[in-house]
């Protein structure tokens, strides 16, 4: 999609009001800082904080028994990537099926698109290096997440809201309808090799050293609970240090931010729609990193001044 000829899908109405609630909870978040002490106590803060805090952030956070019953346990988080790399590994079958054996795809998720792009399927749609490219790459990073969350990680006894969990579900579904959606919406031209383009270079080029990065934030975070032999000696949360933790408290979440922008990269840039979920990944996970740089701020009084929450040297 060229950007001098934008027209909103419902897709992009969907990814502009998730970016949009997450911009207002992270300003609502900002503010309640400087409210009085006894608005800790308000029920609408609490269900708040409850939905918007997860894992370690959570624990602080003084909740009646009947929202602890919303709880899953954090190490779930396995089963987004799970269902990640299912749903995404069929439709990039469907859309490999598409370029080689020239089939249309199934009646079901042709209408699925149809609803979700405002647009009506074409017979003579001609198939896109860049919507091959970022699945094959959503793929992969599915699957990184889900081998770091099952080999890597050490997960505490730290829980996430229901409606977290059911949302996280639904968020990767989303993401792989969002590719095809994309991909109506755009215009390939030509044989897949002749489409290549620097972007396309520079965005695999950017997507293999964040993945590279956040995956040394998450051995790094692993250590911090496990001894030299690699066995697990401690479910307590310390301090970070070490690599990109000395610039930011989270550079995983910086990570998935730069990972997001080489998919729109991948895209040629010029995907409206995809910069819409560059844009909501932004809000999220500077909510996330705001909440825990707080955290480690209150904990530990040596924490160091000069790192910032999110983003090197800004956020």
């Amino acid at each position: 999609m060229n950007w001098s000829s934008v027209s909103l899908s419902f897709t992009d109405v969907l990814w502009s009001f998730l970016a949009f609630c997450f911009l207002v909870a992270f300003c609502a978040h900002k503010v309640s800082l400087h409210l009085p002490i006894k608005h800790e106590t308000w029920r609408l803060y609490v269900l708040f904080q409850d939905l918007i805090r997860y894992g370690k952030t959570k624990h602080s956070l003084k909740r009646d028994d009947w929202l602890r019953s919303f709880d899953v346990p954090k190490r779930w988080f396995w089963h987004f990537y799970a269902i990640s790399v299912g749903w995404n590994s069929l439709l990039l079958a469907f859309y490999l099926n598409f370029i080689f054996q020239h089939q249309s795809y199934p009646s079901w998720l042709t209408g699925i698109l149809d609803i979700l792009t405002g647009v009506q399927s074409t017979n003579s749609q001609v198939p896109q290096l860049s919507t091959l490219l970022v699945q094959l790459l959503l793929c992969v990073h599915s699957l990184r997440r889900l081998l770091e969350c099952l080999c890597v990680s050490v997960f505490s006894d730290g829980a996430i809201h229901v409606v977290q969990y059911v949302f996280g579900v639904c968020y990767y579904i989303v993401l792989g309808l969002t590719v095809l959606c994309s991909d109506r919406l755009g215009k390939g031209t030509g044989p897949l090799l002749s489409q290549l383009d620097w972007c396309h270079v520079v965005g695999v080029a950017l997507f293999i050293g964040a993945s590279l990065m956040q995956h040394q934030c998450m051995v790094l975070l692993a250590r911090l609970r496990t001894g030299k032999s690699g066995t697990v000696e401690t479910l307590a949360h310390r301090m970070p240090e070490g690599g990109w933790f000395e610039l930011v408290s989270c550079p995983h979440y910086f990570a998935e931010l730069l990972i997001y922008v080489s998919l729109s990269l991948a895209f040629g840039g010029l995907s409206f729609t995809w910069w819409l979920v560059v844009l909501y990944v932004l809000f999220n996970q500077a909510l996330a990193a705001q909440l825990c740089h707080e955290l480690y701020i209150s904990k530990y009084e040596s924490y160091p001044k000069q790192r910032k929450a999110f983003i090197p040297f800004v956020l």
